[in-house]
């Protein structure tokens, strides 16, 4: 099949490349240039701008998918691109939208006879190998005519122990990916998603901290321990309860550099956090754990630890974040 990928920044670039690998064809556009013609040597079909991108793609329905940062370049983009693709053609947000902005936006673009497809997607910095977790909302006809863009881009069933049982269920969640429902589903279910990222995080950070402080010189001489933060980290890997991918990247970091001396602790919030918990007040759900991982990343900015060192240490590992100067 054919895409057009409008943003080719850490994810959108491997995205494309993902595509290519798999035998489908991309025209790319971004505003850097160098990414553009980075993407043409792979073999991608360079565009000039949005318009070019449109008048290079074929068939019917043509397909476009925006990989840009939620807000007003994504809201600018999408509105060009109405503009330009006709009755029964699919834009599709794979950025971090808030899904109440999918709403309207789903709808604006129905006007038009435009489908539109929000897909929440995760797999930051390593999806080109990995493949990409994807959960999509919008229109069923839709999903279904670009089952083999998202089946692509997706991890597949890997090495992963099969879940008993599933016999009746959608066979796409095993495969990484699933319709998740209609326009804004799918960022709900991606927002809630980064909310749990954010608690697994924040507990994996603070286990360590206290690890990590067991050598205060306030404790008794005979209960301080000079623990070594890259091997527990290691050894929780192996067969441990806590093994997870996060821990992974704390491992690696930990290798490294047991202090994270690279790392000052400031760890931004990108949006989601905050949504999870305004939905939980929508819903009256309590949700103690994500809405304090979400305020100690605020005062992360102002105070800093070894915990906010760790989380620093996870964001660089699995999605490339670097760290915001710390505010004065």
């Amino acid at each position: 099949m054919q895409l057009g990928v409008i943003g080719l920044g850490r994810m959108g670039a491997n995205i494309s490349r993902r595509l290519m690998r798999a035998g489908h064809s991309t025209v790319v556009w971004d505003a850097n240039p160098s990414a553009v013609q980075g993407l043409g040597s792979d073999g991608a079909t360079p565009a000039s701008g949005p318009a070019d991108l449109v008048g290079k793609l074929s068939g019917s329905p043509r397909a476009v998918w925006v990989m840009l940062p939620h807000g007003k370049i994504t809201e600018d983009t999408i509105t060009q691109l109405a503009g330009m693709l006709g009755k029964g053609d699919i834009i599709i947000d794979g950025g971090n939208t808030y899904y109440k902005d999918d709403v309207r936006r789903g709808k604006e673009l129905a006007a038009k006879g435009l489908r539109y497809l929000d897909v929440g997607t995760s797999g930051g910095v390593w999806g080109l190998e990995r493949g990409y977790c994807l959960m999509i909302g919008g229109d069923t006809d839709a999903v279904n005519h670009l089952d083999p863009i998202f089946k692509a881009l997706a991890p597949g069933i890997g090495s992963i122990e099969r879940t008993h049982g599933r016999e009746s269920h959608d066979p796409r969640a095993e495969q990484g990916y699933i319709h998740a429902g209609p326009v804004g589903a799918g960022h709900f279910v991606k927002m809630i998603h980064n909310g749990i990222e954010y608690g697994m995080m924040q507990a994996m950070a603070e286990g360590f901290d206290i690890l990590q402080g067991r050598a205060s010189a306030k404790l008794p001489a005979d209960e301080r321990y000079d623990l070594k933060m890259a091997d527990i980290a290691e050894v929780w890997r192996r067969g441990s309860v806590v093994t997870s991918w996060l821990l992974d990247l704390t491992s690696s970091a930990l290798a490294k550099d047991d202090k994270l001396s690279t790392f000052s602790g400031v760890v931004e919030d990108s949006g989601e956090g905050r949504w999870t918990v305004e939905a939980a007040i929508e819903e009256a759900v309590p949700a103690e754990v994500l809405a304090a991982s979400l305020f100690v990343r605020f005062r992360s900015r102002q105070d800093h630890t070894f915990a906010e060192k760790i989380l620093s240490a996870m964001r660089f590992g699995f999605g490339g974040h670097v760290e915001a100067p710390a505010k004065e």
